[in-house]
């Protein structure tokens, strides 16, 4: 028997998933493993010829799928390792972010940022450069300090920001190795309240999402105007005064997309609360859907937002029809090789679409044409269309991250289909 062979006869695969979150991707992989120690991992990986990580599958590619061996780090001893002198935090990578929230709080501290699910694993929401809202405040990758991950070669790979390739490192799109531990920064604990507002004039975009901690605008492209504006704001700022940029007070909880339950979501109406349950849109113990759904986003220069998104009312008819919600945010930028906000600040343009790829797909390549003249770096882990030359041209770095990949892995052991498609061998 190989010793791929021995591996999958150790295996529990019902505790690896076989699909992603959304169901749109089926996992080609032929072996599921679920290691209990880093050195199992470590054993597992130097005797694979390919293989991928897979974290809480909220990925809508195949950037994360293999036909080689899939594993899950879920089943690592867990490791939350506070420093209080440093101000950082050294986490299990496949620990969920409203796990090490809850636990952060308890200690006094806090994470500047979380995405709008606090579901998400720590390493799978860095490897992509996932990211919470905030003019000043950058994207989940950019408040890593330090990675533990194991190699190609089943080494165990310390670095830290004081390595000459760490900012290629970090947003690795599981690419380099599987990451074992992150190390993040941390701040102190503190309280926010969310108000939500309603029929926001596009005019007052800019103003609205500058005007809190956190801000995301819905709207669902069947009207020029927004439809709402979701501010998270310290606790101890004053509430929108009743007519603020002539929008509307919502008079009860809402949820993004028309329909579902407002349960879902975190607390709104002002209510204060801490930190970890107001900056994601939705509460840890709720699915915030039923998963069927794709996800598209895309990261344009903060300065272009009026015209980005002016630039999609042409298409907006095509839109529509399959689309749930769209989320508009911004994003501070970052020194990270493949982060969407490298070196520049950003406005985000999310689609939430119907779960149709056949209907979708068309739609994602008129929007990217749209898109085109404001240089869109889609987020690594939706669904996008962008030709790969196109796409190499909008990240200064791009070249370098494909010859660290080739350093790293010089086998192809963490090579998937689509990443050949995007740093060809």
């Amino acid at each position: 028997m190989t010793a791929q062979g021995q591996h999958a006869a150790s295996t529990t695969s019902a505790d690896v998933p076989r699909r992603n979150w959304a169901g749109n991707v089926r996992y080609a992989a032929r072996a599921f493993h679920r290691p209990t120690s880093v050195d199992d991992l470590r054993r597992l990986v130097a005797s694979s010829t390919r293989i991928r990580a897979v974290g809480s599958g909220h990925s809508f590619n195949r950037f994360g799928d293999t036909d080689g061996d899939l594993v899950t780090l879920a089943g690592l001893p867990p490791v939350v390792d506070l420093d209080r002198e440093r101000g950082q935090v050294t986490v299990s990578g496949a620990m969920r972010y409203g796990d090490l929230a809850r636990h952060l709080h308890t200690q006094g501290y806090a994470l500047a940022n979380l995405a709008s699910l606090p579901h998400i694993s720590v390493a799978g929401a860095v490897a992509t450069a996932t990211h919470g809202s905030g003019q000043t405040h950058g994207n989940l990758a950019s408040a890593v300090a330090g990675l533990e991950l194991v190699t190609a070669a089943g080494d165990l790979l310390r670095v830290d920001r004081d390595a000459d390739t760490f900012a290629g490192m970090v947003v690795g799109l599981g690419a380099l190795g599987l990451v074992t531990r992150v190390t993040l920064d941390v701040v102190p604990t503190f309280e926010l309240r969310q108000y939500v507002r309603l029929d926001l004039g596009r005019e007052a975009l800019d103003e609205a999402l500058g005007s809190a901690y956190s801000v995301s605008v819905f709207t669902d492209f069947r009207s020029p105007r927004l439809r709402e504006v979701w501010r998270k704001q310290v606790a101890d700022q004053p509430p929108p005064p009743a007519d603020w940029l002539g929008t509307t007070a919502a008079d009860a909880p809402r949820h993004p997309v028309l329909g579902m339950p407002a349960e879902n979501c975190t607390p709104q109406l002002g209510e204060p609360g801490p930190w970890h349950e107001r900056l994601p849109h939705f509460k840890l113990g709720f699915t915030p859907s039923s998963g069927n759904e794709l996800q598209s986003e895309y990261h344009v220069p903060r300065t272009a937002a009026a015209d980005a998104l002016a630039a999609l009312d042409d298409v907006a008819h095509l839109i529509a029809p399959v689309l749930l919600v769209s989320e508009l945010r911004t994003v501070a930028a970052d020194e990270l090789w493949l982060s969407p906000n490298h070196q520049r600040d950003s406005f985000v343009l999310h689609f939430t679409w119907v779960d149709d790829t056949a209907a979708v797909l068309p739609v994602v390549a008129r929007v990217e044409e749209r898109l085109a003249p404001f240089a869109p770096r889609p987020h690594w882990g939706k669904v996008f269309v962008t030709d790969p030359v196109e796409l190499a041209a909008r990240y200064p770095r791009y070249a370098d991250f494909a010859a660290l990949l080739r350093h790293l892995d010089p086998t192809g052991t963490f090579r998937t289909e689509l990443l050949d498609r995007y740093f060809p061998r």
